[in-house]
Order: C-alpha cells, then structure tokens, then sequence
C-alpha cells in the first residue's frame, strides 16, 4: 500500500457515519449532537417564523427524513467551517447546504407539512408492492 492510499484509508476511518447507518447508543449520541447544533445554532441564526407555507416540527427529530437531511447539513456545517476549512466554505455552506435543506423541510409538502406548532404529526410512509422476482 503506498503512502496516499494509506492516507485514504486513514482518511476514511475517521471520517463521522451518517446517520442512518448508526443504532443504538452509536444514532441516540449522534442524534444528542444533533439536537445541541439545531437547538444552539441552526434555529437562532437561521429559523424563521412557522407560517402555513413554512412548516416547522418542534419534535423534528421524529420525523426521519428531518433528521437524515438535518445531519447532512451539519456534517457539512463541520467541514466546511471548521478549522482548516477554506475561506469560502461559509459561503459554500449557505449556497449549497443550507438553502435547500430549509425550502426541503419547510416546503408546505415537507416532512412537517402536518404538524403545527405545538402538535407533531408522524407522517405515513407510502406503499410498495412486492417486487415480482
């Protein structure tokens, strides 16, 4: 093995799960993490106000696909902003992260689209028939 695929290999060893590949105390960890990131950055400097047309669960973390795309966003959040990040990894962020994960989750068809605040309702998963093999 040479010294770069070496490297790659360190590289991907120490890069953070996503988080639908976690259970256990392994997703209830990261899911804590999680909720310190929205509830101490995400939702002072970028939440806007719940409206019919801008939906918001104040118990997102029950809704699945809230929680895959909110992890995303922050595993994006650390690497484009921490130490060693570019310059313009911020704006990078804001550009290609941020903005369209908010219009997802808050999209009046979203995840949320039936809860209200103070009222989470869990949404239904649609069917699928049987695969014919």
């Amino acid at each position: 093995m040479t010294a770069l695929e070496a490297r790659a290999a360190e590289d991907q060893e120490n890069k953070p799960a996503f988080i639908l590949y976690m259970d256990g105390s392994e997703y209830d960890d990261g899911l804590h993490r999680l909720t310190l990131w929205v509830r101490h950055l995400l939702l002072p400097v970028y939440g806007r106000e719940v409206t019919s047309s801008a939906a918001w669960c104040s118990r997102w973390w029950q809704h699945p696909e809230a929680v895959a795309q909110l992890y995303g966003l922050w595993m994006a959040w650390q690497e484009l902003t921490g130490a060693g990040s570019g310059a313009t990894g911020p704006s990078t962020w804001h550009r290609d992260h941020l903005g369209p994960v908010l219009a997802s989750l808050r999209d009046p068809s979203g995840p949320f689209s039936g809860c209200r605040p103070g009222r989470h309702r869990a949404k239904e998963a649609p069917e699928m028939d049987p695969f014919p093999h």
